[in-house]
């Protein structure tokens, strides 16, 4: 986030709230070009955003006020500056719902607090849904005001074009496209007259004092009921077990009909139909985001996805002709290429303490964190100071550095007891981070060194990420 953004961040924050601010911290990027920024001080703080759609911080800032204003679980939204992009917003602190459900799950079994926030958070979404439509402004909405057959389109050609097109995988083009007609028109049969979150799914969901609370949502539009729940209950990387998923279904349907009259047999009957557009809106995303963008922690949800299109097709094939499509997904199911991408990746960071621990991404949290600061620095000389850990100096520093070589013949085999573990136990993912004091020498050169070790011992997939070096000194993206 570029620092006149903080600076006015900053002020807004210091004019809410009557405190200076006394740190400060950039948040991690996810799948959004939005950037964040958490604000503290005095015991109190608050979440900056700077995102340069403005129409997309309209309907973001409009839904929260309305939202806020009917007794949703939503941030306030305490001051805008629309004219530079930024507003500041209540805290809802760091627990996403994956996070959540990271820590409460063992295998397939789910534990009962955990199962109790999925129930309040599918008692919350009926209301976004009912209460939250009323008087809402659908101007708001974009890029449209509702999940249309235009929308319906746009998300069946990423589908398309960013997933099958990038994975190579073939089909009768004309053929797809009169597949997905059928399917826009009998997804349209469902009464598509409520507030649509569009995004529903776990991490955009975050716990705070027991509570699911909700962000996100400037998606937002016109549709069917069945498409958020959709969304939540074939989460991909939340791979929730079928007898959870249908037991869940029930309790939404249950809560519904609290509100509303529900014709149980048309709700179920469109709502596969919604799971299979919701599925492959999401794979579509993980093509532009994984095979275009290059972000591979978004092709990890892959076989995920592969395996709810597997139970579809057994369990809930859609009542219309669509042969292409269906031989399209079957074949997708198929793909071993696209199967094995959820292998092992170990993720290495160098980092410097005064900005603290990198956040884990995967959401798996655990790891490793190494402390360098023992370790004699190089830093202390000025003949190294503009240098790094991977420049030619500095690493004929540390080669005859005793210390160094102590310190990473202890690191070496702990990370190598966890990778054998993982690799047997098909984990995904496994993070290591390299700290001293600077981000800049001793870490960037353990994490360098471990990295090579990785590579030529084990078939994993290696992320190797010098945050400090990423990252100008007063925290600016490069």
């Amino acid at each position: 986030m570029e620092q006149d953004k903080i600076q006015l961040l900053m002020t807004m924050f210091t004019k809410h709230s009557g405190k200076q601010v006394e740190s400060m911290n950039i948040l991690p990027l996810s799948g959004s070009y939005r950037e964040y920024v958490r604000l503290s001080g005095d015991g109190f703080s608050a979440v900056g955003a700077y995102n340069a759609d403005k129409k997309e911080n309209d309907a973001f800032i409009g839904f929260s006020e309305h939202f806020f204003a009917k007794g949703l679980k939503v941030p306030e939204i305490y001051s805008v500056d629309s004219q530079n992009d930024v507003y500041l917003l209540e805290d809802l602190g760091s627990i996403t719902l994956f996070d959540f459900l990271q820590k409460n799950r063992s295998e397939d079994e789910f534990s009962d607090s955990l199962i109790d926030i999925y129930k309040k958070t599918i008692e919350e979404l009926v209301l976004f849904q009912l209460r939250g439509t009323e008087g809402l402004n659908f101007d708001l909405c974009y890029p449209r005001k509702a999940f249309d057959r235009q929308s319906m389109q746009w998300d069946l050609h990423y589908f398309k074009y960013y997933f099958l097109k990038l994975a190579q995988v073939p089909f009768d083009e004309q053929a797809l496209e009169e597949d997905f007609q059928r399917l826009m028109d009998y997804l349209l049969e469902a009464d598509h007259h409520y507030f649509l979150y569009r995004d529903f799914q776990s991490r955009n969901i975050m716990i705070k004092n027991g509570q699911p609370w909700f962000i996100d949502y400037q998606g937002g539009r016109k549709g069917a009921l069945q498409y958020d729940l959709a969304s939540l209950l074939y989460d991909g990387k939340a791979d929730i077990p079928v007898p959870l998923r249908e037991m869940l279904y029930t309790h939404y349907i249950d809560t519904l009909k609290t509100h509303i009259e529900v014709d149980e047999e048309s709700f179920k009957n469109h709502y596969a139909g919604y799971v299979y557009i919701r599925i492959m809106q999401a794979m579509g995303a993980y093509g532009f985001r994984g095979f275009y963008e290059k972000k591979e922690h978004f092709l990890k949800s892959i076989p995920y996805a592969l395996k709810n299109i597997s139970y579809l097709l057994q369990n809930h094939p859609l009542p219309i002709h669509i042969p292409e499509l269906n031989q399209v997904l079957e074949a997708l199911t198929q793909n071993q290429q696209l199967l094995k991408i959820n292998a092992l990746t170990v993720t290495i960071n160098s980092f410097s303490y005064k900005r603290g621990i990198p956040y884990d991404m995967s959401g798996n949290g655990g790891g490793f964190v190494f402390d360098c600061r023992a370790v004699h620095n190089p830093g202390r000389y000025p003949e190294y100071a503009k240098a790094t850990g991977k420049d030619k100096s500095v690493i004929k520093f540390f080669e005859k550095e005793p210390e160094m070589e102590a310190f990473l013949n202890g690191v070496f085999p702990l990370v190598s007891t966890s990778v054998e573990k993982y690799i047997n136990r098909n984990f995904k993912h496994l993070m290591v981070n390299f700290g001293c004091t600077g981000g800049q020498h001793r870490s960037v050169y353990s994490a360098e060194r471990l990295s090579e070790y990785i590579q030529n011992k084990y078939p994993v997939t290696v992320e190797l990420h010098h945050i400090e070096q990423e990252m100008n000194p007063v925290g600016q993206r490069r």
